[in-house]
């Protein structure tokens, strides 16, 4: 599915992701996400869509860099609704840009219902809110983090060519 891009859409998606930012301990039970499987944590970043790794635990994303590419790191959780919202930002980026690829940190365990501030993970990298972001470059350096990763991909989506929208 095309999402149009127009510049007071992505404008007010990311304004309401900066302004309700899951920075607190509360539980989004009712806005439960799909359980991700193994297979889909073990994406080839050979797919269309990022791949998903983490499931909570303690990993090296630099293990998952893109060689010769810029590598976008998305800390998120099913339960995230600024996580849920950006997604298929970042997937359109992922698709669209041969020169980038977009790899979704899950920071939930598996069975854990609501963000699990307490996962190995967000303990690993210090992380304390999401959506959070960590930007390598193609020479395999840390380029980004956080508000300036933010305000990073949010040039690269409106380089982006606008969609045809059907006029509704």
């Amino acid at each position: 599915m095309r999402l149009p891009l127009r510049p007071t859409t992505l404008a007010a998606l990311f304004l309401s992701l900066t302004l309700i930012a899951c920075t607190s301990n509360s539980s989004n039970a009712d806005e439960a996400g799909p359980e991700a499987s193994a297979a889909q944590q073990e994406q080839t970043a050979d797919t269309d869509k990022p791949i998903r790794i983490a499931q909570g635990q303690r990993t090296e994303i630099t293990d998952y860099l893109a060689e010769g590419q810029i590598t976008v790191f998305d800390f998120m959780s099913d339960y995230c609704p600024p996580c849920v919202q950006i997604a298929p930002w970042l997937d359109r980026l992922h698709e669209e840009r041969d020169d980038i690829q977009v790899v979704k940190v899950d920071v939930n365990r598996p069975g854990k219902e609501g963000i699990d501030w307490t996962s190995p993970v967000l303990q690993q990298y210090g992380i304390r809110s999401i959506p959070h972001f960590k930007i390598y470059g193609a020479d395999g350096e840390l380029m980004d983090e956080g508000q300036p990763a933010y305000e990073t991909i949010v040039s690269w989506l409106r380089e982006l060519p606008q969609e045809e929208t059907s006029g509704r």
